[in-house]
């Protein structure tokens, strides 16, 4: 009876392990199989709405440019403590004119961001000490400091002594 509760237990424990890897999903499903959908110079905001839903993110400069994310990671090797680990990641940089029509479509998937070189020039800052901004602020934060000036006039008595 025992050795049956034994197989039992066993076999119940088993059963439930999976041998499937757990997959954590953001963004868009199936990312790349829609925007082959989408035609430039053809496709407006109303059918990319309806493809690919709301963009992950806006942005508004001479014309809207939408971007979607797909990203998929699962766990990595027991080796790795089961971090999680980035199997696909794709993005779609879709810009759109003043008319609402798709005017370009890019799209970059894990191995294109590999490839993808990044300047590593700093800018300066536009605040330098001899300018006028500079001289207008220190002379505000001067008056704020000592709205009466009476610090240079207790200057001037202390150095006259």
């Amino acid at each position: 009876m025992i050795k049956i509760l034994y197989i039992i237990f066993l076999s119940l424990i088993v059963s439930n392990c999976a041998f499937k890897k757990v997959v954590k999903h953001h963004g868009v499903p199936f990312l790349e199989k829609k925007q082959s959908s989408l035609i430039i110079n053809k496709t407006n905001k109303n059918d990319i709405m309806k493809i690919l839903g709301n963009p992950s993110t806006k942005s508004k400069f001479d014309n809207d440019v939408w971007i979607y994310i797909e990203r998929k990671q699962t766990q990595s090797k027991l080796t790795n403590l089961g971090k999680m680990k980035i199997y696909k990641n794709n993005v779609l940089v879709l810009e759109i004119d003043n008319y609402g029509i798709l005017k370009k479509k890019e799209f970059y998937n894990k191995d294109n961001m590999n490839n993808l070189k990044v300047l590593k020039a700093t800018t300066e800052t536009g605040f330098k000490r001899n300018n006028f901004i500079y001289n207008f602020m220190s002379s505000m934060r001067q008056k704020i400091n000592d709205p009466l000036n009476k610090r240079a006039e207790n200057q001037k008595k202390i150095s006259q002594r």
